[in-house]
């Protein structure tokens, strides 16, 4: 295998596979969405392609409505903000503990929140930053990924305010309002708001400015930013059932979360992705605008969901390890809508929501160098001469994996990735070697070893590079990883 990757060949995700067509079930139509809620869906037959078609166009919603409301509401969730509108701050780095989202880094620590937008704007109060790099990510539940704020954009040296609203916002059309320096119209009524945060763990004092900063971060509804406005009365919601995994949305619950991200989204009649998933869910009973009710949607076998979301998972999954799919389909996570496909839309929902696109971070994965997969029954080292180090302009880190789960491999040490924050200790020539083992081997510094159990089970190994140089990354050979005998 080739190890001088291009900017496109290095990235982990991409997807591959062509959307599998729904014969009979409305793909490619131009029909208004149905209104009349007292028209009973009809009886749909389905085939497999179809299910298959149904769990690939609604992946993507189906993963972010998991990740957004665990967020949110799930007790279980060590880095749940308790509801919406308040934000979360974890201001101690990941460990292997943390289930709830697949490949979390320990390199950076994060700021989170459920933005709710049905009642008035939210004004997002950001702090100015001691940091190398900082970032502000939204999605709504339908994956496009913003970034409205970055160091690598100059944002972050002074305190800021961003007003978000959507278009079912009431009483609000985006008009500029005094004390608010942006203003941002997003494509759902609720939106995840992730600020990561490099904190400098390796210099105390910065840290815990760092720290300090992360939560002073807050939510203001406009009625509270504004003196003498009145707050709307407040609205209750009735959020469908999360799943413990995506497979139990789809097995149980599927068409009510449907309807229910249908109602909160915006959709484009020009934007074929859109058209498409709308054209699929109406025959079901699923349009925008209705009230879930159990009894007007088609009666779809959940197990049959569930099977089908199952193998999707594996057969994307298994694309991390194909060069020329990585190659093809390497810097296109990640993006803002009518930028990126219905493909890749699946695949970054699967393999690891709420990543960021390649002008802020790339996450490209260390093969070894016949791209035979890595298993905890062997010990691996990476190598990077002075000379071939990551070209990354604020900072890089690596991370060891399991590959079923995309969890942090559980260690006594607490160790999970090298880096400037986790720490490393460079040769005396300005190169490094990382040793994944399941012992210490003789001479190799602390801070760049990554322990790991012995077992028949797979590993990965991910770099990160946040803002990254990506003309010197298109050039850059991608290290390996290397057995070691």
């Amino acid at each position: 295998m080739n190890t001088k990757y291009t900017t496109t060949t290095a990235i982990l995700f991409a997807f591959l596979a062509s959307l599998v067509a729904l014969a009979g079930c409305g793909q490619g139509q131009d029909t208004a969405p149905v209104t009349d809620e007292s028209a009973a869906a009809p009886i749909v037959e389905l085939t497999d392609e179809q299910i298959d078609s149904i769990v690939r166009q609604s992946y993507r919603f189906v993963a972010i409505y998991n990740v957004n409301n665990k967020g949110a509401f799930d007790t279980e969730n060590p880095m749940s903000a308790g509801g919406t509108n308040r934000f979360f701050a974890n201001t101690q780095l990941a460990d292997h503990n943390l289930k709830a989202i697949a490949r979390p880094n320990n390199d950076t620590l994060y700021v989170s929140s459920l933005i709710d937008l049905t009642r008035e704007p939210v004004i997002i109060e950001s702090p100015a930053f001691d940091s190398k790099y900082v970032s502000m990510m939204i999605t709504g539940y339908d994956h496009y990924v913003n970034i409205p704020m970055s160091t690598r954009q100059g944002d972050f040296s002074e305190p800021s305010r961003l007003l978000l609203y959507s278009e079912r916002t009431p009483g609000y059309s985006g008009e500029a309002i005094d004390g608010v320096d942006k203003v941002a119209e997003m494509s759902g009524d609720f939106v995840s708001v992730v600020y990561r945060v490099m904190p400098h763990a390796n210099e105390p004092e910065r840290m815990a400015r760092n720290l300090e900063a992360m939560q002073s971060i807050k939510a203001t509804p406009l009625s509270e930013f504004q003196p003498g406005a009145t707050a709307p009365q407040a609205a209750e919601i009735a959020f469908p059932d999360f799943g413990r995994s995506d497979d139990d949305v789809f097995e149980n619950n599927l068409l009510e979360v449907m309807q229910f991200v249908f109602n909160h989204t915006t959709f484009d009649a020009n934007d074929p992705i859109d058209r498409e998933i709308l054209a699929t869910f109406e025959p079901l009973g699923v349009v925008p605008g209705r009230d879930f009710d159990a009894d007007n949607v088609a009666q779809i076998d959940g197990a049959r969901l569930r099977a089908a979301a199952e193998k999707i998972f594996n057969e994307e999954m298994a694309r991390t390890t194909d060069p020329q799919f990585l190659m093809d389909n390497g810097t296109k996570l990640f993006l803002l809508k009518g930028n990126i496909t219905g493909d890749i839309l699946l695949f970054q929902s699967i393999i690891g929501p709420l990543g960021q696109p390649a002008t802020e971070a790339v996450y490209p994965a260390i093969m070894t160098a016949d791209g035979t997969p890595m298993n905890a029954m062997h010990d691996y080292v990476v190598r990077m001469p002075a000379d071939a180090m990551p070209p990354a302009t604020a900072f890089w880190s690596m991370t060891l994996y399991d590959t079923e789960n995309g969890f942090f491999l559980p260690n006594d040490r607490k160790k999970y990735s090298v880096g400037e924050n986790a720490g490393f200790q460079l040769d005396e020539d300005g190169g490094i070697a990382v040793y994944a083992s399941a012992e210490q081997p003789a001479g190799v510094p602390d801070a760049n070893w990554l322990p790991m159990a012995r077992g028949d089970y797979g590993v990965d190994i991910i770099l990160r590079l946040y803002a990254p140089d990506l003309q010197a990354f298109a050039s850059w050979a991608l290290p390996t990883a290397e057995p070691v005998e």
